[in-house]
């Protein structure tokens, strides 16, 4: 594409969508902890007004807990306990749901503006796709939620996992369009590993992404607590112990948790050498961005042994999944720094 028919630089429009990327990095750490918490269930009812309007009387509350108290993981789980308990994870929940409409809000209205003020000529079509991503977002959401009010104690791992791509897909497709707005790098770039490794970065740290996932919606971080090995095994025996065999990707804390390590060495590895030929042979903008992989990914992998050898807890499990919001960051960075 020549300079000419190139999309005109619009600041405002990318510090607006870097304000959308902030309110997303937000909601995907605020989704995890409702996750940890096993608040995700506690709303049993798609209601617009119930995800803006919390519950502001002792019926309102009697009413939300009984319709809470007809579901599996309350029956099973949780049989006895007190309304207090039942708020803070009721809270949890509609914090999630209320902030995720407040990112609509805060796209929509700006939106509208940049439209009608002609400054998202050649970028109006991205944004546009970027809300309705965004929209089915949510109903991915409440699609998740539905596999665990009955029969199950939480909801199914692999609606978990595809409800957490969305998330990471709409930060990446905002920030780069909020780098295009700002014409970045305007400089000569270069990543010093090639395109074909950014890119390749950025595959493998998104099937990372849903290998972790398919982790939290198992509950296998505190299932093995032992590193360098599981359970005491290099490979776990118990890895094939579900039937039919591909249940085991999702729902066997042994493989799940395996995969996981295993696939973050293999992308830890990818990023060093990233961050090392950066250093090397990398120029303006890339090579800070290959720098900032590396540092970063070698960050991720001891994070993730510190959260696995103390048992997942919620605040190491929070710190490791907030590190792979900037890591994700980076290796978006890093595709546009080596492709300009």
């Amino acid at each position: 594409m020549t300079a000419a028919k190139r999309a005109p630089y619009a600041p405002d429009v990318g510090i607006w969508l870097l304000v959308i990327c902030g309110m997303v990095a937000a909601m995907i750490l605020l989704g995890g902890a409702t996750r940890l918490t096993d608040s995700g269930l506690s709303i049993t009812e798609w209601d617009f007004a119930k995800g803006v309007i919390p519950p502001l009387s002792e019926a309102d509350w009697a009413r939300e807990f009984a319709l809470y108290q007809g579901t599996t993981e309350y029956q099973v789980q949780n049989r006895g306990m007190s309304m207090a308990d039942f708020q803070f994870i009721y809270w949890w929940e509609w914090a999630h749901r209320f902030f995720g409409k407040m990112i609509g809000v805060a796209f929509a209205l700006p939106f509208v503006v940049f439209w009608a003020t002609g400054r998202l000529q050649g970028r109006f079509w991205a944004a546009l796709g970027l809300f309705a991503l965004g929209g089915l977002q949510g109903a991915i959401g409440w699609w998740m939620v539905t596999s665990g009010l009955t029969g199950r104690l939480d909801v199914a791992p692999y609606r978990l996992a595809t409800h957490l791509a969305v998330a990471f897909a709409i930060f990446a497709f905002a920030l780069a369009l909020a780098l295009d707005c700002f014409g970045w790098p305007r400089r000569p770039s270069r990543l010093g590993a090639g395109r074909v490794a950014a890119w390749a970065l950025l595959g493998g740290l998104y099937l990372q992404i849903v290998l972790g996932a398919f982790l939290a919606g198992s509950r296998a971080g505190g299932a093995f607590t032992d590193w360098p090995t599981i359970g005491g095994e290099w490979f776990p025996s118990t890895y094939r112990a579900i039937e039919p065999l591909w249940r085991n990707l999702t729902e066997n804390p042994a493989a799940v948790q395996f995969n996981h390590r295993t696939t973050g060495y293999v992308v830890g590895l990818l990023a060093l050498a990233v961050g090392v030929l950066a250093a090397i042979r990398g120029l303006g903008a890339g090579r800070w961005a290959g720098l900032a992989v590396g540092v970063l990914a070698l960050g991720q992998v001891g994070l993730g042994i510190s959260t696995i050898v103390h048992g997942a807890p919620l605040s190491l499990s929070l710190a490791h999944q907030g590190l792979a919001v900037a890591l994700w960051a980076s290796a978006v960075v890093a595709v546009r720094a080596a492709w300009r």
